[in-house]
């Protein structure tokens, strides 16, 4: 088994990719699997917390704040043919909200892997070690800096590593934060002088960021991980608003001519001549718009009651997004 020791720091750049899905869920399955488990000191989960909506909120304003730039761009800049430039970017704007959203994702699947993960306390030896570092200004003290964590987090990695047979139970520890725990002036995804000697056997890494921890990963699964990798290589993209609109307006189309077809012949079987010819006056001329637009196979049914309850399902899934309450299903 593998064990990982992971900074709040990477976890945090994990966070923010658009990518970080890959990681996020081979982690998942080889946890699962029982080939890596998650140390995961105290202070890591606390820290991952109290910076996590400071970081949600940064990754929104940035995207707004570029939208915001490129727009006035166009404006100041721009001629009379980037009216529709401008006119996308209000769109994309709009859609900030499903963005904002879809950041979550990545924080809450990370939450969950430190919450499941092995929990370890700083012992009173840990803590002797980290008060002795800050005596010697050691890294990762050397900057003159209240670093009494990141010190309790390399003291906690170092007795895990001490308390093993390495051959069998490899270590890693991972960080992105380069100046409190990588060499000075030199090659960073190499461990600090201070600290190098917790890494010196063969079985015992550091590891730089997620890059680093990629490595790692790929050094003990290779072609497994790569698997797992490929099979989770995909971005979600929220939906535009103008792609939702459309759904929306397809979904009303096909609704509508199903249930004005089901009066009219509600009307013919009752016999109701009259007010068969008056709804014929008013739908004919929708029906045909609708049969012009709509000229797949089945796109306007026959329906079974599978599908006419999956196109209901869908439309009112597309107004409940929109604003609407659920359920609402009017035509």
């Amino acid at each position: 088994m593998l064990h990982l020791l992971v900074d709040t720091s990477t976890w945090l750049d994990l966070a923010r990719r658009r990518d970080g899905q890959r990681w996020i869920v081979a982690l998942r399955v080889l946890i699962l699997n029982g080939d890596i488990e998650l140390l995961v000191p105290a202070v890591v989960l606390e820290e991952f917390d109290r910076n996590r909506e400071r970081v949600e909120s940064a990754m929104t304003a940035s995207i707004a704040q570029r939208f915001k730039m490129i727009r006035q761009d166009l404006l100041d800049y721009g001629g009379d043919d980037d009216a529709q430039a401008v006119a996308v970017i209000d769109d994309l704007a709009r859609h900030l909200p499903l963005v904002g959203a879809m950041t979550t994702r990545n924080f809450i699947e990370i939450r969950e892997l430190l919450v499941h993960g092995r929990e370890v306390h700083a012992t009173a030896d840990e803590q002797r070690r980290v008060v002795e570092r800050g005596l010697s200004k050691a890294a990762p003290f050397h900057r003159g800096r209240n670093s009494v964590a990141d010190a309790l987090l390399i003291e906690t990695y170092a007795s895990a590593v001490a308390s093993v047979d390495l051959p069998l139970e490899p270590h890693v520890f991972v960080s992105s934060n380069s100046d409190d725990f990588s060499f000075t002036n030199g090659d960073r995804r190499q461990p600090h002088q201070d600290i190098a000697s917790v890494f010196d056997a063969a079985d015992s890494h550091y590891a730089l960021g997620v890059d680093g921890l990629d490595a790692v990963l790929h050094l003990y699964f290779g072609e497994d991980l790569e698997e797992l990798l490929t099979e989770t290589d995909f971005v979600e993209e929220p939906r535009r608003l103008d792609e939702i609109v459309t759904a929306e307006q397809e979904l009303f189309d096909r609704i509508w001519y199903h249930r004005s077809l089901q009066h009219e012949y509600r009307l013919r079987d009752t016999g109701e001549q009259e007010e068969l010819a008056r709804h014929r006056s008013i739908a004919e001329a929708g029906r045909a718009r609708v049969e012009a637009k709509y000229t797949g196979a089945g796109m306007l049914g026959p329906y079974t009651d599978f599908e006419l309850g999956m196109l209901n399902g869908k439309l009112s899934a597309l107004r409940w997004v929109l604003g609407s309450e659920w359920d609402f299903l009017d035509t």
